[in-house]
């Protein structure tokens, strides 16, 4: 059974149990590098009732890194998208412009499936 309180530092994290404002759990999975370095692009529609979103798989950035990215991907599209577990995803048909974006910022990305 895991402390969830205690009295004398309050709540505490179950994983370290240190108490919630001195847990390193989160700090450290912020720093952890997310992707392997194989770039993949690709368009997906499956579970969005037919729209399509380009994803972006394997960058090796942290939580923060992806966020960044992501922003200024969405900003060259014009278009929304999200960071979700470990990917990026930008709302439509976008390929080549994130081929693009991705191969100036100095990755090397490979177009994924058909």
């Amino acid at each position: 059974m895991a402390l969830v309180y205690s009295t004398d530092s309050g709540r505490t994290c179950p994983v370290c149990r240190q108490a919630q404002a001195d847990c390193r759990c989160k700090a450290q999975a912020q720093a952890a590098v997310l992707g392997n370095g194989q770039v993949r692009v690709r368009r997906e529609t499956s579970g969005r009732k037919g729209k399509g979103v380009t994803v972006i798989l394997g960058l090796p950035l942290t939580a923060d890194g992806l966020a960044d990215v992501a922003k200024q991907l969405k900003a060259a599209c014009g278009s929304g998208g999200t960071v979700k577990d470990g990917t990026v995803e930008i709302q439509g048909d976008h390929l080549d412009k994130v081929m693009q974006w991705l191969q100036k910022a100095g990755y090397s990305p490979k177009r994924a499936g058909g």
